[in-house]
């Protein structure tokens, strides 16, 4: 418990930059008691387009709000923060979707994928770290992206850091290969969980997306059901052309999950609600600091609690 609450007040700090944008305080962005007009709508559609949440998002909860004020079903202020709140939480689906799916037997394998920079290899850590210290998973990296200099490096160092098994190759082997490798292993050593790193790569190099869906393929024949995820890791700061990353990475391989990386860092937290809007992919994890428990579980209650930095009970993490 003393971890979600740390996690927690990590996730309000995070968000700060945000709700600075939206001005967010509740008593500001919506004070209660305050008549709503135009004025008021055209200012909160500003912000909410500052704060990134995607001009087709923005533009649905505004003209709910407008068109209950027309109305007359609402008149102050504080009626239409509560509508706010509540589409920003609604429409997430089952909760189930954004829990880790894990394999019914042998290995779960879970592939990474991302551009260069999006801070892939230490979401990869948190990932590794939280499996093993709050699931109890057995965990195995593999380190596949060869393609890139020092990558292989920078995550044994992790997988040092935090006590899990990898497998790799030497820089510029076949990352194929190494995924091939890595799964036999994993099976070898009785791994619960075996993380494959892919090669960064830009998302409009269609000859280095095509290595992906090797990778993918190669996992798929050497153990049942894999990869069981396919984790998209994104850049916070990117603000939307984080959303066509994962557009154009979907076309490659089926991504079952977002982490959403550097989110401490950004003033784009809204980009959470638009990949909601926009993509059919549900955000699994969040990333809030460079620490290996620096990760948060996406919970949407959670995420609009403390964007307007209030409290909220922390969700369990679940095996899936």
């Amino acid at each position: 418990m003393a971890f979600f609450s740390k996690t927690l007040d990590k996730l309000k700090g995070a968000l700060r930059k945000t709700a600075a944008v939206l001005n967010t305080d509740v008593r500001t962005l919506f004070i209660p008691g305050r008549q709503i007009d135009d004025a008021f709508l055209n200012d909160t559609e500003e912000k909410l387009i500052r704060a990134d949440l995607g001009v087709a998002n923005v533009t649905r909860i505004i003209a709910e709000i407008r068109d209950r004020w027309r109305l007359g079903k609402i008149r102050n202020q504080d009626e239409a923060g509560q509508i706010f709140r509540d589409e920003l939480v609604s429409g997430w689906g089952d909760p189930s979707s954004r829990e880790l799916k894990f394999a019914a037997r042998g290995p779960t394998v879970v592939m990474v994928a991302g551009v260069n920079g999006a801070g892939k290899t230490t979401s990869i850590a948190k990932l590794a770290w939280l499996l093993k210290n709050q699931m109890n998973k057995k965990v195995m990296v593999c380190a596949s992206d060869t393609f890139r200099a020092a990558a292989v490096d920078q995550l044994t160092i992790w997988a040092d850091r935090i006590g899990v098994d990898i497998v790799k190759h030497k820089s510029g082997a076949d990352p194929a290969a190494v995924a091939y490798d890595a799964c036999e292993a994993a099976r070898t050593r009785g791994i619960d969980v075996l993380i494959v790193d892919t090669a960064g790569r830009l998302h409009t190099q269609d000859h280095l997306m095509r290595e992906l869906t090797k990778i993918r393929d190669v996992v798929s024949k050497r153990i049942e059901g894999a990869p069981h995820e396919v984790l998209l890791v994104l850049d916070a700061t990117t603000g939307q052309n984080a959303i066509l990353q994962a557009q154009n990475f979907s076309k490659a391989v089926n991504v079952t999950g977002i982490v959403l990386a550097k989110l401490d860092g950004t003033a784009k937290g809204g980009v959470v609600l638009a990949i909601k809007n926009q993509l059919n992919i549900p955000v699994k994890f969040i990333g809030l600091g460079e620490t290996p428990q620096d990760i948060e579980t996406f919970d949407p209650q959670r995420f609009v609690d403390a964007l307007f930095g209030e409290s909220a009970a922390p969700a369990e993490v679940k095996a899936g």
